[in-house]
């Protein structure tokens, strides 16, 4: 598209199967309630960063593209619905980034269970990229990332990663290290993973009734970070 701007925004998420997302909340949520929470999250990633004015947005989908919320979210925000390609996490991030990356331009990736994650955070971490930074990175309290950014590809940063583990953000940074590369690093944040999230969430306003166990439902109309596999 002419005069479209060159930097990709990759959005990565599951479909909101129950029993597949947010497991980690089973003491206070069902399976189902996680499924909801999960969708609302996604709904809000997109809604606060979808902007063609100043990127262009990609949603990537695992384990598969047939999902109905999926396709539904691809549709309200008119934006492309991807398939995430690889056995692991990593090799899902540096595929995506790689496909973006090879259009021309830098990209950002970045997951749904961040709800403080804003436009504003998203144009901080292309501005690192266009200031020369090879890299930039958003970590996360449990010591994980939430979003990921590259000028230029670097694989080595998604091989042999403990994911899951909180070393995900101190091994990435060892690997920048050691590959040379220059980065920059936004404010730390949290993303939701664990019950006691919840209370956080509960207090922004547009969460605060999706967090109750009784109350776990979007509101959305139309039917994540990055440490864990």
């Amino acid at each position: 598209m002419s005069g479209a701007p060159p930097e990709r925004l990759l959005v990565l998420a599951k479909a909101p199967v129950p029993g597949q997302v947010f497991r980690r909340l089973a003491p206070v949520l069902t399976a189902r309630q996680a499924a909801r929470l999960h969708m609302r999250l996604t709904a809000g990633t997109l809604q606060r960063l979808v902007d063609p004015h100043r990127w262009r947005t990609r949603l990537y989908g695992t384990p598969d593209t047939r999902h109905p919320f999926l396709r539904a979210c691809a549709r309200r925000h008119g934006i492309p619905l991807r398939l995430q390609h690889g056995r692991d996490l990593g090799e899902r991030l540096h595929r995506a980034l790689a496909e973006a990356l090879a259009g021309g331009g830098p990209a950002v990736l970045v997951g749904t269970d961040l709800p403080r994650l804003d436009a504003e955070s998203v144009a901080a971490a292309f501005r690192a990229l266009r200031e020369g930074n090879d890299a930039v990175l958003l970590p996360t309290e449990d010591g994980g990332y939430g979003l990921v950014g590259l000028r230029r590809p670097l694989p080595e940063l998604f091989r042999e990663i403990p994911w899951g583990s909180e070393r995900v953000a101190e091994a990435t940074r060892e690997r920048l290290r050691t590959t040379g590369a220059a980065w920059r690093e936004l404010p730390t944040t949290w993303d939701v993973d664990r019950p006691e999230d919840l209370d956080r969430l509960a207090r922004i306003p547009d969460h605060s009734s999706s967090t109750s166990p009784r109350n776990a439902s979007p509101s959305t109309g139309y039917p994540s970070s990055f440490h864990s596999g």
